[in-house]
């Protein structure tokens, strides 16, 4: 039979033996151990996933608290887009961890639930019906052998006493021969529970190497059937580990965000919002917003003419509205490329994306005339849009 070896102590290293009675308890308790383990990693990654739940809401605040800082701030242009874009990655990302947070609790925790309830099956009284099949298996063939085992030690013992017993009358026999105050009957005495002891000794020994014949030959008997129930033991181990290998895998492919394409995605879109930062532009944008480039009515003479007042009857408002219809039908669609405050009353105001009309060409000052939807007509900038 095997033994595990030790330097240190042989005999602990034997006592702590698989094959020694009753240490097939670990393994029977393995079975008990996965089950808490299953219950362990569920609650780990459901704090997890509140961890995720947190940070998502914690970027969404963030976000939030700041749009209209940014918004508002004195930024403009590309360099005005490069800031809005980290508030709206980060709105993105938030989407991303809370679907991370929703994966570890409904599809991984759910999915190690399911399966714990399928591999594992309780009793009435306690324990599990899986470990208890095992340790049936185990204690019928351990039975004979621990009955084998108990019967040797006794015959041990029983050997170990008598060689004793005979080791002291050897000793005496020695110490009487060596001896003249001993007489020369009380040497013979000796000799002759010398000699008893020695054939109690023999037949003790005898019987002792038969038990241990009767061991070493149901030795292998005993090792084939503890080994076949432990090897049920590690098929019914083998599935949970390669479950849970599995069950981990899915909860790495979760939060690993390196090679999520949404999350490519939005640092792709940051860093080339980032790289268009075009100083250029931008103070061109300010030139002709507030600056030199800016259209102005410089100083000229300008003949008096009278006012001509004129009724504005029905037909006339129904004829202009003809008019307006006819210019928005007749005009090109043209969208903002800038924000745009129009600094006069004859000048139209509109946000960068805004889509209206272009119903009269650039004039040689650099303006167009636009009209919105709802009729609104007025001057821009030509540089500020492009045809849609």
């Amino acid at each position: 039979m095997s033994t595990l070896p030790s330097e240190n102590n042989p005999e602990d290293a034997n006592n702590r033996s698989f094959w020694m009675p009753g240490n097939y308890q670990r393994t029977v308790k393995r079975t008990e151990d996965a089950f808490q383990a299953c219950n362990d990693i569920v609650a780990c990654f459901q704090e997890r996933a509140r961890v995720e739940r947190q940070y998502a809401q914690q970027l969404s605040e963030w976000s939030n608290k700041w749009k209209p800082v940014v918004d508002s701030s004195p930024l403009y242009g590309s360099l005005m887009k490069a800031w809005q874009c980290f508030l709206s990655s980060a709105d993105r990302l938030a989407s991303l961890h809370a679907s991370i947070c929703r994966s570890l609790v409904s599809e991984d925790g759910d999915r190690v639930r399911t399966w714990q309830k399928d591999s594992f099956h309780k009793k009435l009284f306690g324990g599990f019906k899986e470990s208890q099949d095992i340790e049936t298996g185990f204690t019928r063939a351990q039975k004979p052998w621990a009955k084998r085992l108990k019967k040797l030690d006794k015959a041990r013992r029983a050997y170990h006493k008598v060689s004793r017993k005979e080791q002291a009358v050897r000793e005496r026999e020695t110490h009487a021969q060596g001896n003249p105050d001993v007489p020369i009957d009380k040497q013979k005495k000796i000799q002759e529970e010398r000699e008893l002891a020695q054939q109690d000794a023999e037949k003790v020994r005898a019987r002792y190497e038969k038990v241990l014949e009767e061991v070493n030959r149901y030795a292998p008997r005993y090792m084939e059937e503890m080994e076949s129930i432990f090897d049920q033991a590690q098929d019914e181990e083998r599935k949970r580990i390669i479950f849970l290998k599995q069950a981990f895998l899915s909860i790495h492919k979760h939060l690993d965000i390196t090679n999520d394409e949404s999350v490519r995605a939005v640092y792709n879109e940051l860093h080339n919002t980032l790289m268009a930062i075009d100083e250029q532009e931008d103070l061109r944008w300010w030139k002709n917003t507030h600056g030199p480039g800016m259209p102005t009515d410089w100083p000229h003479f300008q003949e008096w003419t009278p006012e001509k007042k004129t009724k504005k009857g029905k037909k006339e408002v129904e004829k202009k509205g003809t008019i307006e219809r006819s210019a928005m039908i007749g005009g090109v669609r043209v969208r903002a490329l800038y924000d745009y405050v129009g600094q006069e009353t004859d000048e139209l105001s509109f946000k960068a994306g805004e889509e209206f009309l272009k119903i009269e060409d650039e004039d040689d000052q650099g303006w167009c005339r636009g009209m919105k939807d709802g009729g609104w007509e007025g001057l821009y900038p030509a540089n500020y849009v492009e045809v849609v």
